[in-house]
């Protein structure tokens, strides 16, 4: 299989399990990835990112292949557009603090 087939045939939900067995170490049933496993998950991550996804979030593969790196001002001004318009998962008063 051509590497442009591989990475499109994956879809979400198989990104999100590459996602978290890399994060883990372990794949969904518990069974423990290899080092080869983990780095050709990671590789295939990387590569769905920048080629699919084309996320442009913290940390991630930009679709010019290179690392996406925020500053944390840049980070801040986003989690405040965010908030803006969304409902908060909680509020506090300042006496509860």
């Amino acid at each position: 299989m051509q590497l442009e087939q591989l990475i499109n045939s994956i879809n979400p939900q198989i990104y999100k399990l590459l996602c978290d067995a890399v994060e883990t170490g372990k794949w969904a049933n518990g069974q423990q990835l290899s080092a080869e496993q983990k780095e050709n998950a990671l590789q295939a991550i990387m590569l769905y990112q920048s080629k699919i996804e084309g996320s442009e979030q913290h940390m991630t593969v930009g679709k010019d292949g290179e690392i996406v790196q925020k500053s944390r001002q840049q980070l801040q001004q986003e989690m405040k557009h965010q908030k803006d318009g969304q409902t908060p998962i909680a509020k506090f008063k300042n006496d509860d603090i």
